[in-house]
């Protein structure tokens, strides 16, 4: 039989007086010697199970076991026992008393004198009211002075029954507070032996514990880990089904509906502190009315021989029993919510996952959320208030989620806005316990007791809920114990007048039975819903499992990591590839990319400068200078950058997928981002570049070119760079004056105005060098003008620096035809320079056989190097980058994409979830059968 149905049984018994201080007498005998006798049995076989845990016989330690499961269960029937027969005496005190006033209400029934309609006596009056009533009916009898003797006779009989029953309501008030009285020391009588036997229970199950831990060490390693599976803690099993959940719930359009009891309330209503006084212990950062609670917190609260906190994936555990270890917990969860926080924003939404283990703890998961706030003060986002708000919903909006609603208890009710809340994501109430704190603080303001009996019978609010509860969560000091807040919680509620007049009964006081009822209605929510839940992933695996064969057929289900392992050892396979690159391949591709680097410097700054002179031995003097200061100074680490370039080229060439094989690249953004932060992190050895300065400035020292061949090559090697720079110029030339009429009038061109104009002044600065093909690098002051009248007689307004930019541009054009036109005279002039017309005497053509012959020495240097030192370096970068990668799960994520491994990762994600599930069931019905 439940408490409730026992104590409606018991109110209907209706006993007199005497037998209810018998019933208690014989109560408070029994009650004493049941205790002696249970906790004196209790404590005998305790020390006998205490001597078997010593024992390594299997047989006595499975007998110990049986005895601590038979002593529970005896500690629980007994509890029951004395709980019902103590409630007996209330009850039918009460009982009595709705006698009486049954039979007044039958009294006041009758048709009153004249047509006269008297109040009716109520039950509960004071003396006071008694007497007034009765005052009032004889004035009103005296006023009848008509009245038939008759009707004065009735009158004085009713007169004399109703100060008959006034005196017997008077009596049955005081009996009812004495009862009241006695009900409360009573109460407390039972709580003291209750808590005597809860304290042995939490002993005896701390031994078991602690000795199933000592079994478990002394089992061979192969053996640890299944009978960790097995006998895994059924609250630890669903915690971690939650965490995986909400992870798969972060990448896929899956929705979680396993139950957690979600804490919401307004802000500083005491939702934390209730979640405390339920852990047992003041695990949360402590604030002076300012938001505390930035993101949502997951408590998982479980049982264990030691009262410890430990984070999700932390391997430190925190004793809470330590004041010290409470503040660095304390500290730690607050910087985690606010590093948690970013962007600006105030909350987030990300969870911070913790597990609390302890004698006596309920078992459940709860979910502590950032308090309902009506304003956005400074220092919040804009869009804090909505932020928690929308948070809040998506919790609630779970149909299997308990929503624990708290108000507090010294706020008007009109003013929280929660309640409102809650109701609008729960209108029936199925899933909704209401808790009202700072009950405290409400009798100290003088509250209406009728007020909170219609808060705590849900009569106030149109919210709905399974239970109501009140409790009180402190005196506001936040240094108090949890020790301290529960004894100062069963002291206010032995005296609180709430109690003592109706308006709070006993089993919706203290946060011992908030507790009780949560962690009830918790693993019934999960009874109901777990099935479902397992039933729906095995579906949504079915349909992934279809896709996968019907997409990719002849493919491993290979996750993104394991994906990524398969690129990592791709890539280095292929940085261990570079070592079988051919000296001559490399030296051929430094050259290249060494010409690619130097041609414009040598061009711009050396040859065209030095050529600006009338004879050779001047074309050398400053050919020879802008030599040394371009080597001393830029050409050694634009040597060794090209270098470098060179090796990460080759190595970019051999990550390219095969052309031949038609498929897509999985790890085309893995390989990009290794290039990327290659050359990115690439630093030049500062020895190489010295070395390389001494070998290049010596080779640029030799003007001596001994053979015709080398002669030759130097000439190919001129022609060929110089026609690429006379192509480039003629290009740019075209570009400038716009198209020809030719095709202007086969395409349909126009030339714009500044084309119109480079067309004009290139027709007169082409008779200057048509004048003097020797013409300088510049025009003269009286050159620029004439010009410029020119182009003015022709209605072309332009100014200098026009005239001389596309001088410019027709000078390179210029120079570059007369160069190669020289350089086809010196072709045949390594045996007789000095018959040459030229200014130079081919002197230009011994430049570039200077320069070539660096280029040549520079890329056997580099090539050297490479394969000494650089080839190395680049694999322990790549190395480093990967590493840095495989480390990072959100880089990971955006490098490695595509439906394949998106599906994969889906479908291992739901397989993870349905063993869980399956296991989890399954430890479920075995405790249920146990």
């Amino acid at each position: 039989m439940s408490m409730t149905a026992t104590m409606r049984a018991l109110a209907c018994s209706g006993k007199s007086r005497p037998l209810v201080h018998q019933q208690r007498r014989n109560f408070v005998g029994k009650f004493a010697k049941s205790a002696g006798y249970s906790f004196g049995r209790y404590a005998a076989r305790g020390v006998v199970g205490i001597g078997i845990l010593g024992g390594a016989a299997l047989a006595a330690d499975q007998a110990y076991q049986r005895f601590l499961h038979g002593t529970f269960s005896r500690y629980e029937r007994t509890r029951e026992r004395m709980r019902d027969r103590w409630l007996g005496t209330k009850d039918r005190t009460r009982d009595r008393l709705d006698g009486m006033r049954s039979m007044l209400e039958r009294l006041g029934a009758l048709q009153p004198i004249n047509d006269q309609k008297p109040s009716v006596i109520k039950p509960r009056k004071s003396r006071k009211e008694a007497a007034a009533a009765d005052s009032t009916m004889e004035y009103s009898a005296s006023s009848e002075g008509t009245s038939s003797s008759g009707d004065e006779k009735e009158l004085a009989a009713l007169k004399s029954k109703v100060k008959e029953l006034s005196e017997q309501l008077s009596r049955a008030h005081g009996e009812r507070a004495k009862s009241q009285k006695e009900f409360v020391e009573m109460q407390n009588q039972y709580q003291r032996e209750l808590e005597t036997k809860e304290k042995v229970n939490r002993d005896m199950k701390r031994q078991l514990l602690l000795h199933k831990q000592d079994s478990k060490s002394a089992v061979p390693e192969r053996h640890i880990v299944d009978e960790d599976d097995k006998k895994k803690p059924l609250i630890d099993m669903y915690s971690e089904l939650l965490d995986l959940l909400s992870e798969y719930d972060s990448g896929f359009d899956v929705q979680d509906h396993l139950p957690r009891v979600v804490v919401v309330g307004d802000q500083s209503a005491g939702k934390t502190s209730v979640l405390e006084m339920i852990a047992q212990a003041r695990i949360f950062p402590r604030g002076g009315g300012e938001m505390m609670t930035r993101s949502p917190v997951m408590v998982t609260l479980s049982e264990g021989p030691h009262h410890t906190a430990q984070f999700k994936g932390g391997m430190k555990q925190y004793d809470l029993t330590s004041e010290a270890e409470l503040e660095l917990l304390r500290r730690e969860i607050e910087q985690r919510m606010r590093a948690s926080v970013s962007g600006g924003k105030t909350v987030s939404n990300e969870v911070i996952s913790l597990s609390v283990r302890g004698p006596g703890l309920q078992r459940v998961v709860l979910v502590d959320l950032p308090g309902i706030i009506s304003t956005v003060t400074s220092g919040m986002a804009a869009d804090t208030r909505d932020s928690i708000a929308a948070m809040s919903r998506q919790y609630m909006n779970n149909p299997n989620a308990i929503i624990l609603c708290i108000q507090d208890g010294a706020v008007d009710a009109e003013r929280s806005m929660v309640t409102d809340l809650v109701r609008s994501m729960d209108p029936s109430g199925k899933r909704t316990i209401f808790v009202m704190t700072k009950v405290d603080l409400a009798e100290k303001s003088a509250v209406n007791p009728e007020r909170i009996r219609a808060i705590m019978e849900g009569k106030l609010f149109p919210m709905k809920a399974l239970g109501y509860f009140a409790v009180v969560t402190g005196k506001g000091n936040v240094n108090d114990s949890i020790e301290s807040i529960r004894q100062y919680e069963e002291q206010y509620f032995a005296t609180s007048s709430f109690f003592r007049s109706g308006a709070l009964k006993p089993s919706q006081m203290s946060t011992r039975n908030l507790s009780f009822a949560v962690s009830r209605c918790f693993w019934q929510m999960v009874q109901d819903s777990i099935q479902q839940q397992a039933d729906n992933f095995r579906a949504h695996r079915y349909n992934l499992e279809t896709e996968w064969k019907n997409t990719f057929p002849r493919l491993r289900e290979l996750d993104r990591n394991e994906l990524f392992e398969k690129g990592k050892d791709e890539i280095l396979d292929q940085v261990a590839a570079l070592s079988r690159i051919q000296p001559h391949e490399w030296e051929a591709g430094l050259v290249e990319r060494l010409w690619l680097e130097m041609s414009a410097p040598v061009i711009e700054d050396i040859y065209v400068p030095a050529a600006q002179g009338t004879t050779a031995s001047n074309f050398n003097t400053r050919a020879d200078i802008r030599l040394r200061q371009w080597a001393n100074k830029d050409l050694p680490s634009l040597s060794v950058q090209a270098g470098w370039e060179v090796l990460l080229g080759n190595f970019a060439d051999a990550l390219k997928p095969d052309s031949k094989v038609q498929k897509a690249d999985l790890f085309a953004s893995l390989k990009e981002e290794v290039i990327k932060q290659c050359r990115i992190q690439h630093v030049a050895i500062a020895d190489a570049v010295d070395k390389l300065r001494v070998i290049q400035m010596n080779t640029l020292e030799d003007r001596a070119v001994t053979s015709a061949h080398q002669w030759d090559d130097a000439v190919k090697f001129m022609e060929t760079t110089l026609t690429g720079q006379l192509k480039s110029a003629q290009d740019r030339s075209r570009e400038m004056v716009g198209p020809t009429a030719t095709e202007r009038w086969l395409y349909w061109q126009s030339k714009s105005n500044e084309q119109s104009s480079r067309d004009a002044a290139v027709q007169e600065l082409r008779k200057l060098l048509e004048a003097n093909k020797d013409h300088g690098e510049s025009l003269a002051a009286d050159e620029l003008t004439t010009v410029r009248k020119n182009l003015e007689t022709r209605a072309v307004a332009v100014d200098d620096p026009f005239i001389t930019d596309t001088w410019g541009h027709m000078y390179r054009e210029h120079f570059l035809t007369q160069s190669l036109a020289n350089m086809q005279e010196c072709k045949k002039a390594f045996y007789h320079r000095e018959l040459a017309t030229s200014q130079l005497r081919c002197d230009d053509v011994v430049l570039f056989w200077r320069i070539q012959r660096m280029l040549h020495i520079t890329a056997n240097a580099l090539r050297q190097q490479i394969e000494s030192n650089e080839a190395r370096n680049l694999g322990k970068q790549v190395k480093q980058v990967l590493d840095n990668v495989s480390h990072n799960p959100d880089m990971k994520r955006q490098l490695i994409t595509g439906r394949q491994v998106e599906l994969a990762e889906e479908l291992k994600g739901v397989r993870s979830i349905q063993e869980k599930l399956d296991g989890f069931i399954g430890a479920l019905r075995d405790e249920k059968r146990s």
